[in-house]
């Protein structure tokens, strides 16, 4: 399945975004055996995280339409928004996924979602912290927690993300916040439960 994706990948997105999903594969596959998750789940999702990256915004909206998607106003409004949703939906039947913990790792990459389970949590993270996005300080920062504390990562990888967009006075998606607020909330307990342990 793996060349199978990666030839299909090949012919339907750039090649720094192949780059891109390689490395997200690869830091999938490293964070899910530092933190006990399947690595076969994490490679997968990561491998098919972008597959409709490069859509256009009418062909994400048909098929979020056509799969009963809600689409809510900020997504009709930014489309690209809705290539997660329909990543996940061409990983299903292009290469018949019907693992709905890969498929809701996939669907969640974006925007993340209160709840999600520790595989989509990787996936997450792994999307914007892999090493071709760069050594800049923060993210530097950011990759370190991750191998000790992933519910961390994930609180800093949106609150890194909801700076780069209020910067580039970009719209910003509530499950951003949410997913942000949720992981901040799992930390807290985390810390409360370590003291009372102490």
């Amino acid at each position: 399945m793996r060349d199978r994706a990666i030839a299909w990948l090949a012919e339907n997105v750039s090649a720094h975004r192949l780059q891109h999903i390689l490395g997200v594969e690869q830091m999938c596959i490293e964070l899910a055996r530092c933190h006990r998750v399947d690595p076969l789940k994490a490679a997968q999702a990561g491998l098919l995280h972008d597959l409709a990256k490069f859509f256009k915004p009418t062909r994400l909206l048909e098929i979020a339409k056509r799969n009963g998607l809600e689409i809510d106003p900020i997504c009709q409004a930014n489309p690209h928004l809705l290539h997660a949703d329909a990543s996940a939906i061409v990983a299903r039947d292009e290469f018949g996924i019907s693992d709905r913990e890969i498929l809701d790792a996939i669907r969640n990459h974006t925007l993340g979602r209160p709840q999600m389970s520790p595989l989509s949590c990787i996936v997450f993270v792994a999307d914007a912290l892999e090493p071709n996005r760069g050594k800049i300080p923060e993210l530097e920062a950011i990759r370190q927690v991750s191998w000790q504390n992933l519910y961390k990562s994930v609180q800093q990888t949106c609150d890194y993300s909801l700076k780069c967009l209020v910067d580039s006075n970009k719209t910003i998606h509530p499950r951003v916040i949410l997913t942000r607020n949720w992981a901040l909330q799992v930390v807290k307990k985390q810390m409360e439960k370590a003291t009372c342990n102490s």
